[in-house]
């Protein structure tokens, strides 16, 4: 198909198929109701996908099952009277286990007891590779949606605690899909429940759906409350950190302290600040980023109030938002003592560089001094060479005009000293100076 399609297409980027079917890889179920949705999320930190393999061939019908199958992270695997979806994410992998119950034409007196789950098995559950994050067992009846009873009703299964709920999926006319309601409590068996009351009409699609964006949601939730533990001990250590800061920052300023002392505290304490930012970053990050799932999911809900009930985006925001607004503060002051740090060893920086340029300006002020001095001294060198060298030549003429008188010939040697005099001084002088050139050249 591909070939054929390049046939009017310039050639394929090597990733463009890739990506485009990367919004197929992890489709919702789809499922006839009445069903009994068992999910757990479970971390996967230590867990390897081949650990997971080994853990999927355990349930029946699984032959034919290759590691290579799981290369997309996200696998179904249809059984004789359920089924079972397997979703590897970064830090979490999800296993959605749908079972369907029997149908009934009413409502019934009471609601069923949906909290058995022999399809698959409690050891299977049990011995799943990984440490559990989410367990819900996920309720989904086509039927009840117009009962007046069914708040009480849902309470017999639901157990003890305060109800929440709502209508979803919220239309021009006001009208609604299917009616939800939980107490988000964990039970003694382990699990959440939620009890979702569907119209009978439900396909199987909106089915599938209703109960990834119940899933998700719940799941994101807590992954994102996974920081808040991090972010109470983090912001102990800030506190600390905020106040060696101000303490070595007031000493800067009343420079109490030679400022290699101060630098190596500073670099300490940097260090430090690096470390924790190092650490705790991606937590941070990833908690932002799945309370932004969780506002989303909320938002696809679509929700109307069930009359006397809390709905669940306001139940969740209410408690979700002062824990996520903890942890972005948290954040915000670990980059903030980070600049504060910076900004503090900047100014460290430029008050050693001032001292340091006052420094070197002294030395070039006594270097500059020692020059003119040397200038000096060579000058006065030079001066008494020129006087020591013609001293020298002259003698030497004197000597010889004394010679030649008295061979005979009538010449005055101190005449003849003098008049040699100026010759030699001019010589003395141009052959220093060409001395002095040659050696300012080399």
């Amino acid at each position: 198909m591909n070939q054929a399609l390049n046939k009017y297409l310039p050639a394929d980027d090597v990733q463009r198929v890739l990506l485009h079917n990367e919004i197929h890889t992890r489709p919702s179920a789809t499922f006839a109701l009445p069903a009994l949705v068992v999910y757990v999320a479970v971390l996967n930190a230590k867990v390897s996908i081949a650990d997971e393999f080994e853990h999927l061939k355990r349930l029946p019908h699984t032959q034919s099952l290759e590691l290579e199958n799981m290369k997309s992270n996200f696998l179904q695997i249809q059984c004789a009277d359920y089924k079972v979806i397997w979703e590897r994410h970064s830090e979490f992998t999800r296993y959605t286990v749908v079972q369907h119950l029997p149908s009934r034409a009413h409502w019934g007196s009471d609601l069923p007891e949906l909290g058995e789950h022999a399809a698959t098995g409690n050891e299977w559950l049990k011995t799943i590779p990984g440490k559990t994050i989410t367990a819900i067992h996920l309720g989904m009846l086509n039927e009840g949606i117009d009962d007046p009873d069914a708040f009480y009703k849902a309470k017999k299964w639901l157990g003890n605690g305060t109800m929440i709920g709502s209508k979803m999926g919220r239309t021009s006319d006001q009208q609604s899909h299917s009616h939800l309601m939980t107490n988000l409590k964990i039970g003694s068996d382990g699990f959440e429940r939620i009890l979702v009351l569907a119209a009978s009409h439900t396909s199987e699609n909106r089915a599938g759906r209703i109960a990834q964006r119940l899933l998700e949601l719940e799941t994101y939730r807590i992954m994102s409350l996974l920081s808040l533990p991090v972010a109470k001990q983090v912001s102990a250590k800030l506190r600390e950190t905020e106040v060696k800061l101000v303490e070595i920052t007031n000493r800067l300023e009343k420079q109490n302290d030679g400022d290699e002392i101060l630098m190596n505290d500073l670099a300490t304490l940097a260090a430090q600040v690096e470390s924790i930012t190092a650490e705790h970053s991606y937590r941070f990050s990833a908690a932002l980023a799945y309370d932004a799932i969780v506002r989303e999911r909320i938002s696809e809900m679509r929700e109307q109030p069930l009359s006397g009930m809390q709905t669940v985006g306001e139940f969740m925001q209410r408690r979700l938002a002062p824990a996520i607004a903890t942890v972005k503060v948290t954040s915000d002051r670990l980059s903030a003592l980070a600049e504060r740090v910076s900004r503090a060893s900047a100014l460290l920086r430029t008050r050693v560089e001032i001292a340091a340029e006052a420094h070197n300006r002294q030395l070039l002020e006594k270097l500059t001094r020692g020059q003119e001095l040397q200038l000096r001294l060579q000058a006065t060198v030079e001066g008494l060479s020129i006087a020591a060298i013609t001293y020298y030549v002259v003698s030497l003429a004197l000597f010889v005009g004394k010679a030649i008188q008295a061979y005979g010939i009538n010449i005055n040697p101190e005449l003849l000293a003098g008049l040699c005099t100026p010759v030699v001084l001019f010589f003395s002088w141009r052959t220093i100076q060409h001395i002095h050139l040659r050696l300012k050249d080399t």
